[in-house]
């Protein structure tokens, strides 16, 4: 399953997002309000949880300076990533898309894809807002 979010503008440069998505901590400002948990509980994981949803634990999996920042799940019962995808557009703004892909079955994907939609424009959301 693979959702995307729609690009955004991010006044900040493209090294600066990435930056700023390479530490976990800073998740924690682009998290939806409903939020119940966000706890860093490594370097360069952390975990979270949305009111009336399970945690979910993020650490990073890959970083490739200054054009991607991907995260993954640290379980193995929900396979999936969350890239970031960043694209320079001039020395003080760029652009961001994400993309979360999961390993799911049908019956789970129907159930998750609502959820992952609204969670990833949230995100998008905030990240212009930076």
């Amino acid at each position: 399953m693979e959702i995307k979010s729609k690009k955004v503008s991010v006044q900040k440069s493209a090294q600066g997002l990435y930056e700023y998505l390479s530490d976990v901590k800073n998740f924690e400002h682009l998290m939806p309000d409903n939020i119940a948990k966000f706890e860093v509980i490594r370097e360069d994981a952390f975990v979270f949880a949305l009111s009336g949803m399970p945690e979910i634990a993020l650490e990073l999996k890959e970083v490739v300076a200054p054009t991607k920042v991907v995260l993954g799940a640290i379980s193995d019962k929900i396979p999936f990533t969350l890239t970031g995808n960043i694209t320079e557009v001039s020395d003080t703004s760029s652009e961001v898309e994400l993309l979360f892909e999961g390993k799911f079955n049908p019956m789970m994907a129907m159930m998750v894809k609502g959820p992952i939609t609204k969670f990833l424009e949230t995100l998008s959301t905030k990240l212009s807002e930076l």
